[in-house]
Order: C-alpha cells, then sequence, then structure tokens
C-alpha cells in the first residue's frame, strides 16, 4: 500500500513540472479595406458632425460677402449677378450618400433621383444668409446644377423651403445636352455680368476643368490661385465629385471593386 502511494505521488511531481508548450492564439485577419462603396459614409460622418466643416462653409460665404461688396463698389455696366451649383454648395445631401453607403452601394441615378424627389436637403452653413443678403442688394442669383429637368419641381420646391432667392424656372439652369456649364455660364453673361461663382467641384468655376486629368485639375488649380476668395468661392464635399472620377479616368462603369482598386494605387503610404 505505501508503495503505490509513493509511485502515485512520484507520477503527480513528474507532471506538474512537465514543460507545458505554448498554445498560438489565432487572431481574425482585418477585414480588407474598401473606399468605395463605404468610403463616402466616413466623409458624410465629417459633413454631418464636424465644426470643422461648418466653420469652413461659414468662412467661404462670409469671404464671398466681402468680396461681393467690394464688387458692388465698382462702376459695372450690366446688372450683377452670381452663379452658384446647388448640391454640396447650397444643399446638403449627405444623407444619401449614407444611405447608400451603408447599404454597399454606389451613386446611380434611380436612388439620387428618389432623395431628390423628397425635397428634404438640408442647407450648407452660411448658404441661405449669404444668397439672401445678395438679392437684398439687388444681385440676381443662377442656380447652374447639373441635376436633370425631371428633377426641376422638387429642387425648386426644396430651395424655395428655405427662402432661397430666385428660386423660379428663369434662374434654374438644369443638365442639358451634357455635363459642363460653361454654356449655361455663358447664357447668363448674354445679360449680367457675373461677379461670383460658387461650386464644390472645379468644374463649376471654368471650362478649364472639364473632365481633365488628376494632374491637369491640380495644375490648373495652381495656375488659377489668384481667383479661389475673389471670384470662386470652393464649398468642401469630400464625398463625390471629379476629384474621384479623374483617379479612374471618368470611366464610371468600372466595378466598385476596380474603382477601390485604382483608388489605392494611388494613396501615398509609408
Amino acid at each position: 500500500m505505501m508503495k503505490r502511494l509513493w509511485t502515485g505521488t512520484l507520477l503527480l511531481g513528474m507532471l506538474a513540472c512537465k514543460t507545458t508548450t505554448p498554445v498560438a492564439v489565432q487572431t481574425p485577419a482585418a477585414p480588407a479595406t474598401q473606399l468605395t462603396p463605404y468610403g463616402p459614409a466616413w466623409a458624410a460622418l465629417w459633413q454631418q458632425q464636424s465644426g470643422e466643416y461648418k466653420a469652413l462653409c461659414l468662412q467661404a460665404y462670409q469671404l464671398a460677402a466681402l468680396r461681393l461688396d467690394q464688387y458692388l463698389a465698382q462702376p459695372h455696366h450690366l446688372p450683377l449677378a452670381v452663379v452658384t451649383d446647388i448640391d454640396e454648395t447650397v444643399l446638403d445631401n449627405s444623407p444619401y450618400s449614407v444611405h447608400q453607403a451603408l447599404n454597399g452601394k454606389s451613386y446611380d441615378e434611380k436612388s439620387w433621383m428618389e432623395w431628390t424627389a423628397k425635397a428634404m436637403a438640408d442647407t450648407v452653413p452660411g448658404a441661405p444668409n449669404f444668397f439672401k443678403y445678395a438679392a437684398a442688394k439687388g444681385v440676381k442669383v443662377f442656380y447652374i446644377t447639373n441635376r436633370l429637368e425631371a428633377e426641376r419641381a422638387a429642387t425648386l420646391k426644396n430651395l424655395q423651403r428655405y427662402g432661397f432667392p430666385d428660386a423660379d424656372d428663369q434662374h434654374l439652369l438644369l443638365k442639358t445636352a451634357g455635363s459642363g456649364k460653361e454654356p449655361r455660364r455663358q447664357q447668363v453673361l448674354q445679360q449680367y455680368e457675373i461677379v461670383l461663382l460658387f461650386g464644390d467641384n472645379l468644374s463649376d468655376f471654368a471650362a478649364a476643368f472639364d473632365k481633365k486629368p488628376v494632374a491637369e485639375r491640380n495644375s490648373t488649380a495652381l495656375q488659377s490661385a489668384a481667383s479661389f476668395g475673389s471670384r470662386y468661392i470652393v464649398l468642401p464635399n469630400p464625398m463625390y465629385g471629379d476629384w474621384e472620377g479623374a483617379l479612374y479616368n471618368y470611366q464610371y462603369k468600372l466595378t466598385p471593386q476596380q474603382k477601390d482598386s485604382v483608388m489605392k494605387a494611388q494613396l501615398r503610404n509609408y
């Protein structure tokens, strides 16, 4: 009996002294980052929640008011006008970007028109006050947008909801033959002197930016430095625009995976 007891004690001691091999803990692989279609939701979050976005917009419109006063003090031969884009310049469509991104989708015309038909976009900070100020000074406001004719009634309803001046058929110039806005700007110039242009996309200001490659867009922007803050008032929009289309040469029919690959290839890393 004593022998068996000592034998059992010896075996327990040996087991206790045996080195245990560590078991490797498997950590789940991080999901692959997808810039499209999910990236715009992050940009929309910044637009909706950051004070910095609001400050940039207010800064743009307050500078515009100072510039407008300067132009009003100068002699002019034609009535004065300002020309503005609508989306992300006077109306905030970030809820649409959120809706599409969280559903794993990018922009498409059908869903966009369903959104604009609601006429419920909020305003960009500073926009209503500035354009009402311009109108009070006798300056006409023209809205040049690439929304379609089918969106006219809802667009006017949305603008009128916030009391934007000149929100009528005569002053709303929608997309017709192409996306380039220069012919519509020239239409306004037939009767008015345009003193300020507002937009979130460089093509809102001059034809020199229309559908140009990234390097050319950036070069032309630098060459036009004197116009920014003087005649061109730019509003921030990281959610979408020609800056994105230029990355993949405006080949909008590429799959989301193809666009994502092109975007990642152009990111600077270290």
